[in-house]
């Protein structure tokens, strides 16, 4: 009689990870007195992806309140959104800041 052997069935269990989704950051223009509206403006529209009547929305709170939420992103996207809006506004000679600020 032959022996019939069985390979080694044991069950391989995974824990179920929970992910959380990703802070998200609001982008938050500061008002200064030098920025002019018009360049405000098109930053929102170009860089934050507003409309035309968004972007003087948030343009006129920047102005009436000192500043105003330009959009809201995970940490790496607003950043560098941050970055970008700086950037335009220094190659402008403008002083436009932003803060990030966790959601």
């Amino acid at each position: 009689m032959s022996t019939i052997t069985v390979p080694d069935k044991s069950v391989e269990t995974k824990k179920k990870v929970q992910l959380k989704k990703p802070s998200r950051y609001k982008v938050v223009m500061l008002n200064d007195n030098y920025t002019t509206m018009e360049f405000v403006i098109n930053v929102l529209i170009n860089i934050f992806g507003q409309s035309n009547v968004e972007a003087t929305e948030i343009m006129m709170k920047i102005h009436k309140q000192g500043r105003g939420v330009a959009g809201i992103y995970t940490f790496d996207i607003a950043t560098t959104k941050k970055r970008h809006t700086e950037s335009e506004a220094a190659k402008n000679g403008f002083p436009l800041k932003c803060i990030l600020e966790k959601e």
